[in-house]
């Protein structure tokens, strides 16, 4: 009888554990920046159940410890050895099996949310040996199927400056983003490895010299985000960010015709200013420094009157 009740008592604490540790995956969520894409919400949903499983594991440990402080004491001064437990076949199966299913299952969906932002591009390139100026050829495969976009936006990297071209050949320091509307971004890296992160977009790819890597991604949640490099480039690195405007179709239209109406200046460069700056300090370090690039040339926003 006390067996039954012994088991009955573990069933229960299975049962209240799962759900506990479900609640603390769901918390989970706002333990993130908002979600500001479509693709953020798989991620955050793997995540979630990531934090589950590791809370069912650690509370159940946990729990089998004070069960066995509780109940297993050795009496007042009994030093002898506990009998070793060993040879149940099921255990050894139960504990490979279930580490090795779960595993391989994180490992599934973590390539199905890979596949989902549809990152083309980092496939081998291709070097024909053209001028400098010239970008290296890139050998597509065949799986490389782009994903339907409703435009797509260019956007460069180098030590240490954003920019983006639009499709009516405006460039700007600035990312605008419509709302609900997949966005293919085509990434290039000028120099070295950069790396395209934006926190509330759950996304973080690397930007490989020589290779055009297309992203599709779909912003829903309106408002002003920050663009940052992850991967450390260089002396600068820290003073390379970007704004990234998510908001509706009639504000995106109206901001690409001011940027039309406007000309083509040379960006300010935070970098380029300090490089310049002479020294502060009385003894040169003598530490090599790279020389920042140029400042890209952009495209000044003017105001359009739309009652003219």
């Amino acid at each position: 009888m006390w067996k039954l009740w012994e088991y009955l008592l573990i069933a229960v604490y299975i049962a209240a554990l799962l759900a506990l540790s479900r609640w603390i995956g769901q918390t989970a969520f706002s333990w993130m920046p908002p979600q500001a894409t479509a693709e953020a919400q798989k991620v955050d949903e793997l995540f979630s159940f990531l934090v589950s499983i590791g809370a069912f594991i650690l509370l159940g440990l946990l729990g089998m410890m004070l069960y066995s402080v509780l109940f297993f004491r050795a009496p007042q001064n009994d030093y002898s050895e506990g009998h070793p437990f060993r040879g149940d076949v099921r255990l050894e199966i139960l504990w490979t099996a279930a580490p090795t299913l779960l595993v391989l299952w994180i490992a599934f969906q973590s390539f199905n949310i890979y596949q989902q932002l549809n990152i083309l591009g980092l496939g081998q390139v291709v070097h024909l040996h053209l001028p400098l100026e010239s970008e290296p050829a890139y050998a597509e495969s065949v799986s490389d199927i782009p994903k339907p976009a409703a435009e797509t936006i260019d956007v460069f990297v180098k030590q240490w400056s954003w920019s983006f071209r639009y499709p009516n050949n405006a460039t700007s320091q600035e990312l605008h983003l419509v709302v609900n509307r997949p966005t293919r971004l085509n990434l290039h890296a000028q120099d070295v490895l950069h790396s395209f992160y934006v926190p509330e977009f759950r996304l973080q790819q690397y930007v490989v010299p020589g290779r055009h890597i297309d992203i599709v991604i779909t912003p829903i949640r309106p408002g002003k985000y920050h663009l940052k490099d992850s991967l450390f480039s260089g002396t600068y690195f820290a003073l390379m960010d970007a704004d990234v405007y998510v908001e509706s179709s009639q504000a995106y239209n109206q901001w690409l015709t001011e940027m039309v109406a406007g000309e083509q200046i040379p960006a300010t460069n935070q970098a380029v200013a300090e490089y310049t700056e002479p020294p502060k300090t009385l003894f040169k370090t003598g530490w090599y420094t790279v020389t920042p690039a140029e400042p890209p040339v952009i495209t000044t926003k003017r105001k359009v009157n739309n009652d003219a």
